[in-house]
């Protein structure tokens, strides 16, 4: 059916199948966002309404189509929205009564567009590559980091990276999850992000899982591939979808069938047998859905499939890192057996197998909120043991390499501060900050322990999007309180080391708290009009859409600083460690003992010389007869801080000090030499110094 709005004309066309010829009354009914738009029943004989196909209904297959005009009274109260808005709320109903008696001899319901819709493959595309863009942006900073080049990256402190992004999307496709009456325009736009939950319809995938289910007690009767190919879903609001067919397929489809009616005019008039469809009339079942089975079954994923597909997918993507890494190894030990192995490159050598276990624990920190939520909803909906089991053992698993990290993070922070005061040697210790700084490389240092709430975060969402499952209100309001919580931390906090990682992440959980708030407008139970939902709908796409599209262009701004910026926390470290090796090979005479060292202190007033770390008071009163006159005035043994290596002295004394002794005894202008020990001469109080000092 179609509508015209500048004619005011309804246009429909039907077919179906009638067993006896028949006259009959036709009442035409349109919705619009739960209003009663337009009703009108006419009868198909008559001169005003006639269609000839319908007049009287044949025997047989037939296909009808007609116009009705809408008066002005019904067209001004179609909302103007449904004339903007992607994806209107609305439906058309055709429902044929026999003229004689009134009962219902036929019925036909059908989705009205406007042509707008959200659900669109280059949205799908968009997003991806921004997230292939953070992942870009994030691999030039941790491979800056792996060389070990002043250039690299912190690898994940800048903000907004690869772990992050992938977050906002599960958070955009967790709210398109939930069990409320979501208005079409944001269902559409919430299943662009199916990819960033582990939701891929790939067909021969399905099948696997299904035989899988199949032999291990699944049941595939109505919750399978082969049936969601013949499926109709059927939303809580009313309106239905086929799975993984967009609005635009559907028209595309739509229109070649109704050009089909127009070339086969003639009327089948050879009544079907009992149990027999009639050819061409498409056998559909139509099934309800709602919350995660119907995000699901919408990317064409059978709901007791979602488990199974993610745990596939991750599979995937870990044999093929594991692949990747090997293979660059086995390259790296061929250069160095057979080329000249850059030094740049060692450092990523050494540690090559802790970078694979690094990666892979990233990912798992990365989709474990995700990983959780699919293994309750496997247990929550039974169907295969196998399934079951398989959800069960990768969960305890998943939980039990991160809460290993957190228990030996927390050993080493506990040796850490009865050693030394405070936890600073997971930053500044090399070895320490190559284990686990994944876990906190973002976070100030009195804040390291803020990786533990976010995985406590992360299960909690998860465990309370498919626990509650099914029941709106509740899921809602405890989904509200997680995002609540987690935002009163982060401002409570501020735990990030850099300010713009404070700002970006307390603004990514502002829009979630507040996606929450307007999701909280399509709860069933609150009884809000349909054309409220949708505005609300329309307001959530735009804010997760400005800030998509202000971490987009923060992405791109962060993959330049990758090569000119180095994490602040690994910065101090390479400082530390630069200190450390040159006040291990000082001697001496080395300069850097002296002048070097001390200049250094002077400008940056942070760091100090290990060899002279003394206050020199400069504004002490001395007589000039004051001090004993040396036999040696060039011995280190009559400095008066010898012995104390801790004592004050002048910057230049440390050139002099423990010098070896002058064989050759040098000469005095104006003098004879050296008197005493060293022979005649003019000494102190004669020619030499005496005349300085006015004897």
């Amino acid at each position: 059916m179609s509508y015209d709005n500048d004619a005011k004309l309804i246009t429909f066309d039907v077919a179906g199948t009638s067993k006896t010829v028949q006259n009959v009354t036709a009442t035409l009914v349109v919705k619009a966002y739960g209003m009663e738009v337009y009703a009108n029943s006419f009868n198909p004989c008559e001169a005003d309404t006639y269609v000839d196909e319908l007049c009287p209904a044949p025997s047989g297959s037939f296909a009808a189509r007609g116009s009705q005009a809408i008066s002005a009274e019904y067209a001004d109260s179609i909302p103007s929205i449904a004339f903007q808005v992607p994806d209107i709320a609305a439906q058309a109903t055709l429902r044929l009564q026999a003229l004689e008696d009134g009962r219902d001899v036929g019925c036909v319901k059908a989705e009205v567009t406007n042509g707008k819709t959200a659900d669109i493959p280059a949205v799908s595309y968009v997003v991806a590559g921004i997230a292939g863009a953070a992942f870009a942006a994030t691999g030039l900073s941790a491979l800056g980091a792996a060389l070990g080049g002043a250039g690299g990256g912190g690898g994940g402190v800048a903000s907004p990276s690869f772990t992050e992004m992938v977050g906002v999307f599960q958070g955009f496709a967790m709210n398109g999850m939930m069990s409320v009456n979501h208005p079409p325009v944001y269902r559409s736009f919430a299943k662009n992000f199916g990819f960033s939950t582990g939701l891929f319809p790939w067909r021969g995938m399905q099948v696997s899982i299904d035989n899988f289910r199949a032999a291990t007690g699944g049941n595939l009767t109505r919750d399978s591939v082969q049936f969601l190919d013949n499926a109709t879903l059927v939303f809580p609001d009313g309106s239905t979808a086929t799975p993984n067919s967009s609005p635009v397929k559907r028209a595309l489809v739509s229109f070649a069938e109704l050009a089909r009616r127009q070339i086969e005019t003639e009327i089948d008039t050879a009544a079907p047998a009992d149990g027999q469809e009639s050819a061409g009339i498409e056998s559909t079942i139509e099934t309800a859905v709602s919350g995660i089975e119907a995000y699901a079954e919408q990317l064409s994923v059978p709901d007791s499939n979602t488990f199974m597909t993610v745990l596939l997918v991750t599979a995937t993507i870990i044999g093929s890192i594991i692949v990747i890494m090997l293979l660059v190894k086995v390259i790296l030990e061929a250069w160095a057996l057979f080329g000249n192995f850059p030094q740049s490159l060692s450092g990523f050598r050494k540690h090559y197998w802790g970078s694979i276990a690094r990666t892979i624990t990233s990912l798992i920190l990365m989709l474990y909120g995700i990983w959780v939520l699919y293994c309750v909803y496997q247990f929550t909906c039974g169907d295969s043991w196998g399934a079951q089991l398989l959800a069960g053992v990768t969960l305890v698993l998943f939980t039990g390499i991160l809460v290993f990290f957190s228990w030996k993070i927390w050993r080493v922070v506990h040796k850490l501060k009865e050693m030394e005061g405070d936890a600073s040697g997971l930053y500044d210790d090399k070895k320490t900050w190559m284990k686990y700084s994944l876990f906190y490389e973002s976070y100030r240092r009195n804040y390291w322990w803020i990786f533990v709430p976010l995985i406590a975060y992360m299960f909690a969402k998860g465990t309370v999007l498919a626990a509650t499952d099914g029941h709106g209100m509740i899921q809602t309001i405890a989904m509200l309180t997680v995002e609540g919580l987690m935002l009163v931390l982060l401002l409570w906090s501020r735990p990030f080391e850099r300010r713009s990682g404070n700002v970006i992440n307390i603004a990514i959980q502002v829009v979630r708290f507040l996606s929450v708030v307007c999701v909280l407008f399509f709860v069933e139970e609150f009884h809000i009009a349909e054309t409220t939902q949708t505005v609300t709908g329309v307001v959530l796409i735009s804010i997760q859409s400005a800030l998509t599209g202000i971490l987009a262009i923060l992405i791109a701004w962060n993959g330049i600083n990758a090569c000119c910026k180095m994490n602040p926390h690994r910065q101090r470290r390479k400082e530390m460690e630069r200190l450390k090796r040159e006040a291990d090979t000082l001697t001496p005479l080395d300069a850097r003992n002296s002048l070097l060292m001390m200049e250094h202190e002077k400008a940056n007033g942070t760091t100090f010389s290990m060899a002279n770390t003394a206050y020199y008071d400069a504004k002490q009163p001395s007589s000039r007869d004051s001090s004993p006159e040396p036999a040696n005035p060039y011995s280190a043994m009559n400095n008066s801080s010898f012995g104390r290596p801790m004592a004050p002295y002048r910057d230049r004394d440390s050139l002099m000090s423990n010098a070896a002794p002058i064989s050759q005894q040098p000469t005095l202008p104006y003098g004879g030499g050296y008197h005493n020990s060293y022979g005649g001469g003019g000494g102190y109080n004669q020619q030499g110094y005496g005349s300085y000092r006015g004897f």
